[in-house]
Parts: C-alpha cells; structure tokens; sequence
C-alpha cells in the first residue's frame, strides 16, 4: 500500500490532500481528499475514489462536500498504437457532474513521439472550443524547448525547462493570452517525496505583483501486519523447541 501527503501553500490559503492506493492484481485502488484548509475549522472540499489500470484506462468518482451524493464522474482512457512506425499515445478524457450542462466535457489528447528528442502534440476540447499544437524539442536530454500554438484564441505560449544538479528542473513559462510569466523549480522525484516552489506574475497587472507557491510531497509506503505470519512463525518455532521438526501442525 501506497500513501502520499501534500502541502500546499498560495497567497490566497494554505491546503492539504492526501491519497492512498493500494494494488488488486494488474488494478490500482485509490482514495484521496484534496483541497483540506483549516480555517475556523478544518474543511474538506474535495473527496474522490477512483481505479486505474496503468496505461489504460482511469476511473474517478468525486463526491461534493456536503451529503454523500456522486456530483462528478471521469474516465479516462490511454490507448496506444504506431503511426508510420512511430509511437502514438492517446489520451481520451470524458467529465460530467451535475453543474456542467449537457452531456459533459471530453477532452483528446495526442502526442507523436518522432524521436528521442522530437515530440508533437494535440489537445483538444470540443464543447469549450480549445485547439492546441503544441512540439517539444529535448536538447543533450538537459534542455526542452517548448512553443505551442492556441488556434482557439490565436495566441503563442512558450516553455522552457532545464534540468540542474541531477534530477533538477527549472521551468520558464509565458502565456500569450494571459500575459502571464512564471518560474517553476521542481525537485526530482526523491525516496521521500518532492519539493515545487512557483512563481508567476501578470505583466498586464499595472501593479505586477508576484505570485508565490510552494507545494512540498511526502511519499510513505505502508505495510498491514499480517496475524497469520506471526502465527505460523509461533508454530514453526514450538517444532523445533520440541525436536517436531520433520512434523506438520495445522496453521489457521
């Protein structure tokens, strides 16, 4: 079994989740709480349980925060197949809850994998009307330039990410439509967790105040005890004590 505990930090709140998986076969099981302030009271705003088959399918379920009523649904689908003798991962995403109107939300997601270094991607919406090009380029595997073009809003965003001091990665990211800047710093993936400090500011804000965030990940792998071990064990060691070594007991 799996746990994992994040803190969140933003100029607006400070927040928690947490989520637990645990494997079934080729299944994983997981619940998770996410959105927990604690302000006059602790508050949970976001409760969901959700099976997974990694690298094919996603099922998720969310409950509001008051009753126990299912308000939202999503499954999520991750089919492969070769393109012109090129990897071809998909991503088909389908949402409804009871506050979107008709049938619900579906978002497709492509990437065309041209080489080690060469990607292509496509994201798009249909009821929101989004379109996205987007190529990535992966420079001595250190660093990744990525532009990205929003056919929907006719606006370029851009990124730039480097990776420093071994698992490292510094992100650059500018979004035409927003004016919006930001700095990411991630710390690799380490046997406890992981560390991310944002930073971003608005350059159509006369002000241009920055925004900080920080977001810290522990990872805890969780181990039940199991009563019947230690029982076979007490049985196994009562044996030999009486030289019954060779002989077999019922173990319940």
């Amino acid at each position: 079994m799996q746990a994992s505990f994040t803190a969140l930090c933003k100029p607006e709140k400070a927040a928690a989740a947490a989520t637990v998986s645990f494997k079934v076969r080729e299944f994983k099981l997981r619940a998770s709480i996410s959105d927990v302030v604690v302000v006059d009271g602790p508050s949970v705003n976001d409760i969901s349980i959700g099976l997974e088959k990694p690298g094919c399918f996603t099922v998720e379920f969310k409950f509001p925060k008051k009753g126990m009523g299912l308000s939202e649904d999503a499954g999520r689908a991750r089919p492969s197949c070769d393109a012109g003798g090129k990897p071809l991962n998909l991503s088909f995403t389908h949402t409804k809850s009871d506050a979107m109107e008709g049938n619900g939300r579906t978002m497709l997601d492509g990437t065309l994998v041209i080489d080690s270094a060469n990607k292509v991607s496509v994201n798009h919406v249909p009821e929101a009307g989004i379109m996205k090009l987007g190529y990535a380029y992966e420079h001595r595997g250190l660093t990744t330039f990525e532009p990205s073009y929003d056919l929907g809003k006719n606006t370029w965003d851009f990124a730039v990410s480097r990776r420093v001091y071994g698992d490292d990665v510094i992100r650059a990211t500018y979004e035409a439509s927003s004016k919006t800047l930001g700095v990411e710093w991630s710390q690799g993936s380490k046997p406890n967790g992981s560390i991310k400090i944002l930073a971003s500011v608005n350059l159509a804000d006369e002000q241009k105040m920055p925004r900080l965030c920080a977001e810290m990940t522990w990872d805890f792998e969780m181990r039940a005890p199991c009563v019947f071990a230690h029982r076979q064990q007490w049985f196994q060691s009562g044996r030999e004590s009486y030289g019954w070594k060779n002989t077999r007991l019922p173990i319940y």
